[in-house]
């Protein structure tokens, strides 16, 4: 009995600890006010940003990511002309050009980073979002839900891509005429949406709905 008191306590007393997720430092929970922020004394990380109808718009702008994906992947993203010839390419089919041997394993990796993880974290954060913004109990195995679309975070590299393609812009540009296709500004608005994404996200007040 002695041990499962202090077992109890002991969890009652970690649930008011938060952790800084850059330094590690740990501090007592204090929930700031709407549009206020708890900032981490040591490296200055946001630890807690609460904001009133963040989750709304979080599976506002996670349904948008996945309509703006998929769409990319089907619309031409550039047309290049050269010499009377032109040629076009959607996102995946730049994706999926590498050819031979190891190639096959680049290209699906450039399609993941680039189209499929996007996806699934948004459609992850929509899975776990759902229920709880609607005042529904938690969907199953919603805390390892969003466990997953934070570790694929890092690998969701949209605006790399995007950088990337302004490289390789800048290089073409004078040696063919290059059009914009509707995948071009798709992925453009993608991008801008990924980082808005991350911006709304309360990561701590995510956690804490789900444990309610």
């Amino acid at each position: 009995m002695d041990m499962e008191l202090t077992t109890a306590a002991t969890e009652q007393d970690l649930s008011h600890l938060i952790a800084c997720p850059k330094c590690d430092a740990l501090y007592r929970v204090v929930e700031p006010d709407l549009r206020e922020r708890a900032v981490c004394a040591r490296c200055h990380a946001v630890l807690i940003a609460p904001r009133g109808g963040a989750g709304m718009r979080l599976i506002a702008v996670s349904l948008t990511v996945v309509i703006l994906v998929v769409a990319a992947t089907i619309f031409p993203f550039l047309t290049i002309h050269i010499g009377g010839a032109w040629n076009s390419s959607s996102i995946l089919g730049a994706a999926l050009s590498f050819r031979g041997g190891t190639f096959y394993a680049l290209a699906i990796a450039v399609a993941a980073l680039i189209v499929f993880i996007p996806v699934l974290r948004a459609l992850l954060l929509l899975y776990v979002l759902i229920p709880v913004v609607f005042d529904r109990p938690p969907a199953r195995g919603a805390r390892s839900a969003f466990r997953l679309a934070e570790d694929l975070r890092p690998w969701s590299m949209a605006e790399v891509f995007a950088i990337g393609c302004a490289v390789a812009l800048v290089k073409i540009v004078d040696l063919a005429d290059v059009e914009f296709g509707p995948a071009f500004y798709m992925f453009s608005a993608l991008v801008v949406l990924v980082i808005v994404q991350d911006t709304f996200m309360c990561r701590y007040s995510v956690w804490k709905a789900l444990e309610e």
